[in-house]
């Protein structure tokens, strides 16, 4: 058995030293083909990397006693993207009481792991702004895809009420927020604040303040039920999109009929929400008149107490029937948000000098998942105009475009021996695009940037090219990945950095109150070699003992718990020692007691 272990680990550490060349011989072959591959790939859709910031302290307990703010964040998880997105939670008052990295959304599942730790907050004294700010960047410098559109949604209910136990003064906390906020104009996260002004106290000059300067936008209302509307309108505005107005229903009992128009065919999804206090149920029927089960493959359904949101994916372009039924003379709100993979490129220049007295001639173009769009028919329905700023004296200029082919055209006309800043917004009823910005200096006769060509050079034979010069890095590359591949495969079933299977049940018991949180499902796919029961609690700062128990893979499917000092472990009503590492199988429970607050946390092993 020893001499095993020992061949074991001496090819392992052969392995660990020749994988890394391995690796590096696959990047070195395969990389040119990778290359040429992105260079003539366009942009993914736009995703989202989003931040839900919440003053949870107990003053929201009379700004928002039904906890609306928790369904309308909800309701914006919901009409991310079913696949791509990420969303990360903080929820503080003078600290930070509870908070989530981020977590990439790839199944329905993952929105109702985000859900399920929304609907577990519990609210405390004091609020600092600084604070919840701070940590929101934080967990966005810490996760966010560079390829994905970062954003911070702050909702809060008034001015700082500090501890002053804690001797922390208002300026401390000034500075500390002017910093954070500096951080996050630089990294580029777009601040959306929401404030709930129901005692008519909020500061509405400081929330107004983190959206000016970061680039967000900012929401006032003085009633919590406003929220899902607001939180619509942030979730349009920071994809270039427009919520769609459906008129409101006034329920009678029976189903009541409204039209949903897709208008093109280039729309991924179509989010229509559904907002009452009471219950409803829906019908929906395909512009062919055929009825669509809700839900259904196409048709994703999720409901809350406050909403229901029925989000159609690659709907066909035309009218959709949706029936509702409500409860009588409830009044039902209903909003529309589709969404894109639409960009919109203007193409590159004829000539590379400009003076005055010259024009410019524009063409841009609208392309979805990395195709320009050739359909006329869409250009046509989006007006588009090109947004001309004179840098020297800050006038802008708005030129008509034409839109009569599948193209956006115009010219515009140097006047003078200025810089100037060129881009084109098309927009219609459920969305706009804006292009990059095209800067041209007539002082110098030149073109400061130019957008990259959207096409092959005349004479340019791509198909012919890619063949001949790609089918060796096929070859070659597919050897090397295989190779890699079986060794780390090999590394990963073997070595420390194993995988896990299944999910624990968590459930946190409240000594004092005898209150016990709604069970939380964790998948422990995502960790490897190990993990502590702390990261399973999202680094709850109240739960930190938690990090005294380790969990690690066993052997058929099983885990191991090792505890530090101080941590008690039972396992039906008995003390169980965690210091040789406790075996679990699917089904078996324990329970951990806190010694430094009066907590215990339940765990269920499940495959």
């Amino acid at each position: 058995m020893l001499r095993t272990e020992r061949n074991y680990r001496t090819a392992k550490n052969r392995l660990q030293r020749i994988l890394p060349a391995l690796i590096m011989i696959l990047c070195l072959t395969v990389s040119p083909f990778y290359a040429s591959r992105a260079n003539a790939a366009s942009a993914a859709p736009s995703h989202i990397d989003a931040v839900l910031l919440i003053d949870v302290s107990n003053s929201m307990n009379k700004s928002d006693k039904n906890k609306i703010a928790n369904e309308a964040m909800k309701m914006f998880i919901d009409m991310l993207s079913a696949q791509g997105d990420k969303v990360g939670i903080v929820a503080y008052t003078d600290k930070v009481q509870r908070e989530k990295a981020l977590l990439g959304i790839n199944s329905a599942g993952d929105k109702q792991d985000l859900k399920d730790f929304i609907d577990g907050l519990s609210r405390g004294p004091y609020t600092d702004l600084a604070v919840g700010m701070q940590e929101a960047v934080k967990v966005l410098e810490n996760g966010s895809d560079p390829g994905h559109e970062p954003m911070i949604v702050m909702l809060a209910d008034g001015n700082n009420d500090l501890n002053e136990a804690s001797g922390r003064k208002q300026s401390d906390s000034d500075q500390e927020l002017k910093a954070a906020v500096e951080a996050a104009k630089q990294k580029g996260y777009p601040v959306y604040t929401i404030g709930l002004n129901a005692d008519g106290k909020l500061n509405k000059n400081i929330l107004t303040g983190l959206s000016d300067q970061t680039g967000g936008k900012a929401f006032t209302t003085n009633s919590a039920d406003d929220l899902p509307q607001i939180l619509s309108e942030i979730f349009a505005s920071h994809l270039k999109l427009k919520v769609v107005p459906v008129p409101s229903i006034t329920a009678n009992g029976d189903y009541q009929e409204v039209t949903v128009n897709v208008p093109n065919g280039s729309v991924l999804e179509a989010n229509i929400s559904i907002m009452s206090s009471k219950p409803v149920t829906a019908k929906l029927s395909d512009p062919s008149g055929k009825e669509v089960a809700i839900p259904s493959d196409q048709v994703l359904l999720s409901k809350s107490s406050t909403y229901t949101l029925i989000k159609l994916l690659s709907p066909d372009e035309g009218d959709w029937k949706l029936r509702v039924k409500g409860v009588p003379k409830d009044k039902i709100d209903i909003n529309l948000v589709f969404n894109y993979d639409l960009e919109l490129k203007l193409d590159a220049l004829p000539s590379q000098s400009y003076r005055k007295g010259d024009t410019v001639d524009i063409s841009s173009h609208l392309f979805s998942n990395g195709t320009e769009v050739t359909e006329s028919s869409l250009y046509k329905e989006m007006k588009a105009v090109l947004l001309a700023t004179d840098v020297d004296t800050g006038q802008v200029q708005e030129i008509p475009l034409d839109n009569s082919g599948a193209e956006f055209k115009g010219a515009f006309e140097i006047k003078d021996n200025h810089e100037y800043e060129l881009k084109v917004r098309a927009e219609e009823s459920s969305f706009y695009r804006e292009s990059d910005v095209l800067t041209i200096n007539a002082k110098t006769g030149t073109v400061a940037t130019t957008p990259p060509s959207t096409g092959p050079a005349p004479g340019d034979n791509p198909v012919t090219d890619e063949k001949s010069s790609n089918t060796l890095y096929y070859i070659i590359g597919g050897i090397v990945l295989l190779l890699a591949a079986a060794a780390a495969f090999w590394l990963l079933r073997r070595g420390s950095n194993r995988g896990f299977v299944g999910q624990l049940v968590v459930e946190v018991l409240d000594g004092n109150t005898g209150e016990k949180t709604y069970p939380q499902y964790k998948k422990l796919a995502g960790f490897r070699g190990k993990f502590t029961l702390h990261q399973l609690l999202q680094l709850a700062p109240e739960l930190k003992e938690s990090e005294k128990l380790v969990f690690t893979p066993g052997t058929n499917d099983r885990l191991l718990l090792r505890g530090g000092e101080g941590i008690s472990v039972e396992r039906s009503g008995r003390a169980a020692d965690t210091s040789r590492g406790l075996e679990m199988k699917s089904g078996d429970r324990v329970t951990v007691s806190l010694q430094t607050v009066d907590k215990t946390i339940l765990l269920e092993y499940l495959i």
